[in-house]
């Protein structure tokens, strides 16, 4: 059961919270729950396409049975892991930016404890994703993974973010972008497994190049890092 009190919303309510929760969210990436909202309150019909492709794959059906979390008291074993799998690949990703896995806001605006959890599954794994597609999270990074995210949940939120972020890009940001990035986004988006659809946290003890091969993913080009800045 995910925590937290959700929240029933009207029409009208609903398209409000999106539009302010969009106006904020543009004012001020860094603010998560804005962001979590936004795609809540616009994301439905995504989610439910989601959870129906779950439903069908025997991995979705064994997380929309168990309902794993990625929080600390849950992952916090990959810490320990060999430095050459999944697990401790993330858990350096997470440490070297001192990320927490419990940092992530609540989901208040999913109609039912299905749809809660498919919502709360898809901003726990974004940091996996980070991990595998070996995406930074500067503002380059986190608008190329939401190309790949949306190419896998169909999140208007997904595109918007895109938009907001590329309208704050530099000359020098915004031709890495579209010139490496973007194209790079839409190859990796089509050509890996559904995202939504592995029980990433089975995988930790695993080799990270073994699951990057069988899972289809293809890491983020090589660039100059000074351009990334």
């Amino acid at each position: 059961m995910i925590e937290g009190a959700r929240i029933g919303l009207k029409g009208w309510q609903q398209a409000a919270v999106a539009l302010g929760s969009a106006v904020g969210a543009l004012l001020d990436p860094r603010r998560a729950d804005l962001i979590a909202a936004l795609g809540e309150t616009t994301g439905k019909p995504a989610f439910e396409r989601v959870l129906e492709r779950m439903k069908k794959s025997p991995e979705g059906r064994a997380i929309l049975l168990e309902q794993p979390r990625v929080i600390s008291s849950k992952v916090g074993h990959a810490w320990d892991l060999p430095g050459n799998t999944f697990g401790a690949a993330y858990a350096r990703f997470m440490g070297s930016r001192n990320f927490s896995p419990d940092d992530r806001p609540p989901v208040r605006f999913m109609d039912t404890e299905e749809l809660a959890y498919v919502a709360m599954r898809a901003r726990e794994v974004h940091d996996f994703w980070h991990t595998l597609f070996d995406l930074p999270t500067n503002l380059i990074g986190e608008s190329a993974l939401k190309v790949i995210e949306f190419e896998h949940m169909l999140l208007p939120m997904c595109l918007m973010s895109v938009a907001g972020g590329t309208a704050r890009f530099s000359e020098k940001q915004r031709s890495l972008f579209y010139q490496h990035y973007f194209p790079w986004a839409i190859r990796a988006g089509m050509q890996c497994k559904d995202l939504m659809c592995i029980y990433y946290e089975r995988h930790f003890h695993e080799d990270l190049e073994d699951v990057r091969c069988r899972w289809g993913i293809l890491p983020a080009p090589t660039v100059p890092k000074f351009k990334t800045s």
